[in-house]
């Protein structure tokens, strides 16, 4: 081990001992009750202290907000999913502007989940760029200062699987992080109670290549606003793991490893030649490593149960048992209510917007050992919830 990793893992030592008793001691976490409304009442009775133990287990995470009623990323989304119970708002995923402010939008090519497609005068910026790698057309975030970003609004990113949403296409405009910031002490003071977020570094080796790095932006906003300390309101994910790192350098919040499926290769891996894939960061000796500057990770579902060739679930992984033993949370990544998201045998017929038994797909994943779950629709995962705690 360099000296690096010796420091990274010296300075994750103490916030690992803070995590096992998220992971160990969250007996306290909510009751079964039948409705949202209550189990929102009884999501942190009883349950003392601060940072990532006073969340209830398993911790409902609403997916770029409530996406699964709100084009993703915008204020209408974030408020519906503190509404219907979300205990943490995923807001949002960071991308820089030309100007250097941080936006939250899914990815810097806004061309999917904004109207700037019919701005003429944006026209000449649509343009080809190597995105980690992958070739990819439309507009980029960093081509725009903000207050031409704040000029369009946010449309639905999935309309085949979620037309009714295309109602509120053109209603929101675009977030910064400094406004999320903002947003969360307003909603906190306004509902009696803290309010949770989640953002995200989209690809931060790409960003850094621009002279455009997004840690030190994010520290920066953090320490402005007080919430860079180890109880603070805020944790933070990449799937670069580099990104983490430099994350725990600069601030002492709550950090988590994204990880996609098992033969892929987080980017900042790619850039460096180190040859090592998402299966080997979920092997023992990978986890152990991971838990020297980070204090959980975010696979996808399919890290935890993988897929039968047919879509079916098949056996359980190891992953949550290997996760714990050296005291990182799991979030995993995503649950929604649609069919063609769910595993084959929780579909109910084959439309693409209709919904199948999400219920029966959150028993099978909470049933696992799961700390929390990232959705789109949070007043599922909250009955959901309740459902599987009061059997």
């Amino acid at each position: 081990m360099g000296s690096d990793q010796a420091n990274e893992k010296a300075q994750g030592t103490g916030r690992r001992a803070i995590l096992g008793a998220a992971v160990f001691g969250a007996s306290g976490a909510v009751l079964g009750r039948p409705g949202v409304a209550e189990a929102a009442e009884t999501r942190t009775a009883g349950r003392a202290g601060r940072g990532l133990k006073s969340l209830p287990v398993p911790t409902i995470i609403g997916h770029r907000g409530a996406s699964g009623y709100r084009p993703e990323h915008t204020f209408g989304s974030y408020d519906l999913a503190l509404d219907l119970g979300a205990d943490v708002v995923e807001a949002g995923d960071l991308v820089p502007t030309k100007d250097g402010h941080l936006v939250c939008r899914h990815e810097p090519e806004i061309g999917g989940t904004t109207d700037v497609a019919s701005h003429p005068e944006f026209a000449d910026r649509k343009t080809t760029k190597l995105l980690d790698g992958v070739a990819t057309t439309g507009w980029f975030t960093e081509d725009f200062t903000l207050a031409e970003l704040k000029t369009l609004r946010a449309v639905e990113r999935i309309p085949a699987n979620r037309p009714h949403n295309t109602l509120y296409n053109g209603r929101w405009e675009i977030p910064t992080f400094e406004e999320v910031l903002k947003w969360q002490d307003e909603q906190t003071r306004k509902r009696g109670r803290q309010v949770w977020i989640y953002p995200e570094t989209k690809h931060p080796t790409y960003f850094r290549g621009l002279g455009l790095g997004l840690e030190e932006r994010v520290a920066k906003l953090l320490r402005k606003y007080g919430k860079d300390g180890r109880n603070s309101p805020v944790i933070l994910q990449s799937f670069e793991p580099t990104s983490i790192q430099k994350l725990n350098q600069l601030v002492d919040n709550p950090l988590v490893v994204l990880l996609s499926s098992a033969d892929s290769r987080p980017y900042d891996f790619v850039e460096a030649g180190d040859p090592r894939t998402v299966a080997d960061l979920i092997t023992p000796k990978g986890l152990r490593e991971i838990a020297g500057y980070a204090q959980g990770i975010g696979p996808t579902l399919d890290l935890v149960i993988p897929k039968n060739a047919d879509g079916t679930l098949a056996k359980p992984t190891t992953l949550v048992s290997d996760a714990h033993r050296v005291g990182l949370i799991l979030h995993p990544y995503t649950m929604r209510n649609e069919n063609p998201f769910l595993p084959a045998e929780y579909r109910k017929g084959s439309a693409a917007d209709a919904y199948g038994d999400s219920f029966g797909a959150f028993k099978t994943y909470f049933a696992t050992g799961i700390d929390g779950v990232f959705t789109d629709n949070a007043d599922t995962a909250v009955l959901a919830r309740a459902d599987f705690q009061a059997n």
